[in-house]
C-alpha cells in the first residue's frame, strides 16, 4: 500500500490552528502563573491533579502517572519524592498487592489541588467560545 500524501492546507487552515495552538498556550500561561502563585511547579500540579482525577480511586501507580504526564517513571518518582518532601503526596503500599505502590494526597495537596482546580475551571470557562478545537478543510488537493 502506497503511504498517503499529507492534506494540502489552506491559509485558513493555518489560521485557524495557529490561533488554537495561541489560545491553548495562554491558558498554559495562566495555570504556570496560578500554580507558581501557589508555590509549585506546573508538574507537580499536574501530579496532583493525575491522582485526584484517576478514574475509580483516590490514588495512583507511578506506572500510571508516568502515562498520564508522558513522562519516564525514573523522572515520575523524582517528582514524587519532591512532592512527598513538601506535604503534598504520600507512597503507600498496596493492601492487595506489596509489590505496588500507591501515590494517594495528603491534606495540604488536596487544599492546594482543590483551590487551583477552581481557578483552571473558571478560567476554561471564560474561554468557551474563543478556545475551539480548529476546523480545517483539508479537503483541497
Amino acid at each position: 500500500m502506497p503511504p498517503t500524501k499529507p492534506p494540502v492546507l489552506s491559509k485558513a487552515d493555518f489560521t485557524a490552528l495557529s490561533e488554537f495552538r495561541y489560545q491553548m498556550r495562554r491558558f498554559e500561561r495562566f495555570s504556570e502563573t496560578a500554580v507558581q502563585a501557589e508555590g509549585i511547579t506546573p508538574l507537580q500540579y499536574l501530579l496532583l491533579l493525575h491522582i485526584q482525577g484517576y478514574s475509580g480511586r483516590d490514588w495512583a501507580t507511578v506506572g500510571e502517572l508516568a502515562e498520564r504526564l508522558q513522562a519516564k517513571q525514573h523522572g515520575v518518582v523524582a517528582l514524587i519524592s519532591r512532592c512527598e518532601a513538601l506535604g503534598l503526596v504520600e507512597r503507600r503500599a498496596s493492601s492487595s498487592d506489596r509489590r505496588r505502590v500507591e501515590i494517594h494526597l495528603l491534606a495540604k495537596g488536596a487544599t492546594i489541588l482543590r483551590h487551583l482546580a477552581a481557578r483552571h475551571r473558571a478560567e476554561l470557562l471564560s474561554l468557551d467560545g474563543i478556545f475551539t478545537i480548529p476546523k480545517l478543510d483539508a479537503g483541497h488537493e
